[in-house]
């Protein structure tokens, strides 16, 4: 009976998800708020909760994470990786210091104290790899001329979460000084060793994973992918970091035929992903908070969108990319919930939680609209002005499977 019961709700999440899609193709909009919005009609405090399939919906949701950071990293080598992160990292600054800051401020202005500012900070800071790999590729822009700076500002958050979150779970469990720097050193080292690896030897990789068989090819990068992703959470570094770096690693036929192979799989646990999401959102948690997260969701568009022009701007791209590059940046997800809920389990602050989960949802369903309007409006509101924009710099170039995509 509960087996009969888990294939009539995963079936018909499924086919909701289906028909979403298709009502978001015909209106040319991308589908990951309509996903979040059937999740919070199905979740805690919804319409009609689900009972039976919701731990599967959770191992999905994480694989689908997993797989959109893997299909993001095979679309550069890891040669493309270490050259944009030497020259973006002045953006990687930028970003942490527009975007971390109004976090800390709002909770220190709420009276919540430092650690609550900590945690807060991060909640805004960082952009949700996933949801703009979706987007990007929802939108054809994977490709792009902007692409390699959003890719590298991502990457340096990702990383750079190899650091805060042993430094925030020191702080939210009170843990002395060096119990704290142990625990980074373990992260620090274990980042650093995969990066390394996928430099150094992502040939020998490549060759090992190998195979004219489309079935071993699957399977093998698959595995491999989930193994790093896993060992790297493990030792308290993010997954997201491990299944991009595996894609990175992998070159030349490989990644092309498992971009092929993985591309349906990508987009099925992508919107379970989603689904996810919105389940574990009780909406009747939201209207509390709504005025303070819909201010710090104002604030940190903004910023998003400044640091992303910025950097576009840094790298030589046109006005149309740098436009682009800011508003693709704007949308926060998997990791803004991860650091709020290590706050609400340590019972910092009880209302952190509800307005992290209120901003994320603000700017999840923000993101995809100002991924794909910031340079339309941009461009229409903008003052006229002679000259010629400046000419884009040339791009880490794609793999061949990816179209060359709009200049910037």
């Amino acid at each position: 009976m509960h087996s009969a019961l888990f294939l009539i709700e995963f079936g018909a999440i499924l086919l909701g998800l289906g028909l979403l899609g298709r009502v978001a193709g015909r209106l040319r909009f991308s589908p990951i708020p309509l996903y979040l919005l059937a999740g919070l009609a199905f979740g805690t405090g919804g319409i009609l909760p689900l009972g039976a399939s919701e731990e599967f919906v959770a191992i999905g949701a994480e694989i689908g994470v997993i797989l959109l950071l893997l299909m993001l990293g095979l679309e550069y080598t890891a040669n493309d990786l270490v050259s944009n992160l030497r020259t973006q990292y002045p953006a990687g600054l930028v970003d942490c210091a527009l975007n971390a800051l109004p976090g800390a401020a709002a909770a220190l202005l709420m009276g919540w104290g430092p650690v609550a500012a900590v945690v807060l900070a991060g909640v805004t800071w960082i952009s949700s790899s996933g949801v703009i790999a979706k987007v990007m590729g929802d939108l054809g822009r994977l490709g792009n001329r902007e692409t390699p700076v959003i890719l590298s500002i991502l990457v340096l958050e990702d990383l750079a979460m190899a650091v805060y979150l042993p430094i925030i779970t020191a702080l939210l469990a009170g843990v002395g000084l060096a119990a704290g720097s142990v625990t980074l050193a373990i992260a620090l080292g274990v980042a650093g060793a995969v990066l390394f690896v996928a430099v150094r030897y992502g040939r020998i990789i490549s060759r090992f994973v190998s195979s004219d068989d489309p079935e071993k090819l699957l399977l093998v990068v698959l595995g491999l992918t989930l193994l790093v992703a896993g060992i790297a959470q493990q030792l308290q570094v993010s997954a997201a970091v491990g299944a991009f770096l595996v894609g990175i690693a992998l070159s030349g036929e490989v990644a092309e035929g498992a971009h092929a192979l993985l591309s349906p799989l990508r987009d099925l646990f992508a919107a379970v992903f989603f689904v996810f999401f919105g389940l574990h959102t009780d909406p009747a948690s939201i209207p509390p908070v709504l005025l303070p997260a819909l201010a710090l969701a104002a604030v940190t568009t903004g910023t998003k969108i400044a640091t992303g022009y910025w950097a576009a701007k840094r790298a030589g791209i046109g006005v149309n990319g740098r436009w682009r590059a800011g508003g693709t940046l704007v949308a926060r997800g998997e990791f803004s919930i991860v650091i709020a809920g290590l706050a609400v389990t340590a019972g910092i602050e009880p209302a952190l939680g509800p307005l992290a989960t209120a901003y994320v949802l603000i700017l999840v369903v923000l993101g995809p609209l100002t991924a794909r309007y910031t340079q339309p409006l941009a461009e229409r509101f903008a003052p006229r002005r002679g000259g010629t924009s400046p000419v884009p710099a040339e791009p880490s170039a794609p793999r061949q499977h990816e179209p060359a995509g709009q200049d910037g």
